[in-house]
């Protein structure tokens, strides 16, 4: 065991190997008998693939470069495919990201258009499609700027037809239903194609917030007649919904302080857990009815996992397996139930469940060690305790190598990391972002701040009007009961976060003196920008929960800002911004710099062109994670071998 001091470990992660291994398999399905799944590809300019697997077991991509399937509804986008096989042969549509039309595909082929540009605002956009070929449609939502603004926008279920004749034709995109909802998701139809479901909510609400779960008739020529609400509210959210085999409705709803399940309005396994969670990209699946009647099901606590549901006796048995996080994405076909599970020594991988034996295995993107798993973190989960004696909920990853160890004496820097969102959760799964810095003696602490999903409503509605200042005091409570404890070194504190989490980020540096330094990504820094048309339609009237309402709070939306305190900022600093954000647009940042202005602060502002809010490329995720690491390193004298120095300005 060689001894050297923290933060100078000699690790065999570097950032392009994280970056090679950045992202997850998403949007499950089968066609025919083959499963099928969208994958990352960060090192082909951060696209999205259709994989298959084969019936020998072989993976192959369906679609080659540029082909990007990714759908940009409400931007968080959604389910961008669906299959089928037609007299033998699989018949894909997807959404293909550069022009957001929806494309009609048979392997060996080129792909079709069968829908149409719009040169208005945004255009036209497509998520959830649903291939039902015996109408020769395609039922999806659609999504059509009506003006240059990003709230010029209205969103209804529609049905494409199959045969490529509104290619070129908008007229030929037929509408199921009148505008009713700003908000909508794909239409579910019955099993005897009689009626068909959908959730619905409306400004200012999230659909974690309060959504409507609407049921109509399907009339012979196809529209969708009579919609009526069967549950939900403004208080209630209803997060999924699908159809029995038997003709009864399912749904999740949180009517009794936690996602649950119930069947025509009964509920089927009342518990403390959740078996749903927040909506954030449509088609998102946290259960399946299988034709047997009983439900596919991913819940918990917390952390997630795979079960099946007996409607009958209410009772969940468990897929056994590494897996410790099971994501929102199902798919059945017969017994077989097909899932992406993590943990924390594996990465996210497509599962399938085998129902009939109760065996669970791993059918797709498996997880290989890139280097010695002896280099892995190794987490804890903790509750700590915050203000007022509030649990908050947290991952601990303490420094982790193992051929070294620390002088004796030296207390380890950490770094808190805050999750996005923010109604979300960080999950427990293996992240070589995180290795990245845990192989080098610098330890790292995910806060499932108040405000996070997995811990019933009541924890997620701690940040109601409270954003700024409960994710802030609660990762602050983290940070200082780790350096209380003697686990973490006080003077050699951190925090950095993205998006939601870049927000608190730049909070707790203009808020506390708890950190030496700070990583923000692609944040929001500025509320009453944010909140008066500088961002998306989705999100233009999130604050109005997480801050108060604008007309009646417009102070708190200043005193809040990070934006309107940078004269407050001591601690140096990293701002990470893609340049084609429009979710958190590149003005936020450059308005906080420019009152930063003058102020002697060290920082850095790096921007990457082709990024959004998040990032995809390799060559950007390497940079700004090597930035980062020079960050921390040239604050708390760390010396890490091999990394770039980033240049500080004042």
């Amino acid at each position: 065991m060689e001894t050297l001091p923290y933060g100078s470990w000699p690790s065999p992660i570097d950032a392009a190997l994280a970056a090679a291994h950045d992202g997850k398999p998403e949007f499950v399905g089968f066609v025919g008998d083959e499963v099928w799944w969208t994958a990352p590809r960060p090192a082909e300019g951060g696209r999205r693939t259709l994989v298959r697997r084969g019936a020998d077991g072989t993976e192959e991509p369906v679609l080659p470069p540029p082909w990007n399937v990714r759908s940009r509804v409400i931007e968080y986008g959604g389910r961008p495919w669906d299959g089928t096989v037609v007299d033998g042969t699989p018949l894909i549509v997807f959404v293909n990201f550069a022009d957001q039309r929806l494309y009609r595909h048979e392997p060996g082929g080129t792909p079709r258009p069968l829908t149409p540009v719009s040169a208005v605002g945004g255009g036209l956009r497509w998520a959830e499609p649903q291939l039902l070929v015996d109408r020769g449609e395609v039922w999806c939502v659609l999504e059509e700027f009506t003006g240059e603004g990003p709230s010029d926008v209205r969103r209804v279920p529609a049905a494409v037809p199959l045969d490529g004749s509104a290619a070129e034709d908008r007229a030929a995109v037929r509408e199921l239903t009148a505008e009713r909802h700003r908000f909508v998701t794909g239409p579910r139809l019955s099993p005897d194609g009689r009626r068909a479901a959908w959730l619905a909510w409306d400004h200012p609400r999230m659909p974690w917030d309060g959504t409507e779960l609407l049921v109509a008739d399907v009339s012979d020529d196809g529209r969708l007649t009579a919609p009526r609400t069967v549950a939900g509210g403004p208080e209630e959210s209803v997060a999924q919904a699908d159809w029995a085999a038997d003709g009864s409705l399912l749904y999740a709803s949180d009517r009794g302080g936690w996602w649950n399940l119930y069947r025509d309005g009964r509920p089927l396994c009342p518990r403390e857990e959740e078996f749903a969670g927040p909506l954030w990209k449509l088609g998102q699946r946290w259960f399946a009815p299988l034709d047997s009647g009983l439900v596919a099901v991913v819940h918990g606590r917390g952390a997630t996992a795979l079960g099946i549901l007996d409607p009958e006796s209410g009772e969940v048995v468990d897929a056994a397996g590494p897996w410790g996080e099971f994501d929102a994405t199902l798919a059945v076909h017969g017994g077989r139930v097909v899932g992406v599970g993590a943990g924390p020594l594996g990465s996210h991988e497509v599962v399938e469940l085998d129902t009939r034996t109760g065996r669970a295995r791993v059918v797709g993107a498996a997880h290989r060690d890139p280097v010695d798993p002896a280099h892995y973190p190794e987490p804890r989960v903790r509750t700590f305790t915050g203000p007022g004696g509030r649990e908050v909920h947290a991952h601990v990853y303490p420094p982790h190598h193992p051929g070294c160890a620390a002088p004796a004496g030296e207390l380890p820097p950490y770094v808190v990391w805050a999750h996005g969102g923010p109604t979300s959760r960080s999950p427990l799964v293996l992240d070589l972002e995180i290795a990245y810095f845990t192989s080098r003696g610098i330890g790292v602490a995910e806060v499932n701040y108040g405000g996070s999903t997995g811990y019933g409503r009541v924890y997620r509605e701690r940040l109601r009007e409270q954003w700024g200042v409960v994710d802030v005091e609660d990762c602050a409570a983290v940070a200082l009961a780790l350096a209380d404890e003697g686990t973490a070194d006080r003077g050699r504190l951190a925090i950095r976060g993205g998006s939601a989490g870049g927000w608190t980020t730049a909070a707790s540096l203009t808020g506390t003196d708890v950190y030496a330094c700070g990583t923000v990504l692609y944040p929001i820094l500025d509320l009453t920008g944010w909140g008066t048309g500088e961002t998306h339609d989705f999100e233009s009237q999130y604050l109005e929960s997480l801050v108060g309402p604008l007309a009646e709070v417009p102070g708190r939306y200043a005193e809040r800002s990070p934006a309107e305190h940078a004269d407050r900022i001591t601690a140096p600093f990293l701002l990470l911004q893609g340049l084609d954000d429009v979710i958190c647009p590149p003005v936020q940042c450059e308005r906080f710099l420019a009152r930063l202005r003058g102020r002697d602060v060290p920082h850095a502002y790096l921007t990457f062109e082709g990024e959004g809010h998040g990032f995809r490329r390799a060559e950007t995720m390497v940079r700004a994670l090597e930035a980062e690491l020079s960050l921390y390193a040239q604050v708390f004298g760390l010396d890490p071998a091999g990394i770039p120095t980033l240049e500080l300005d004042t």
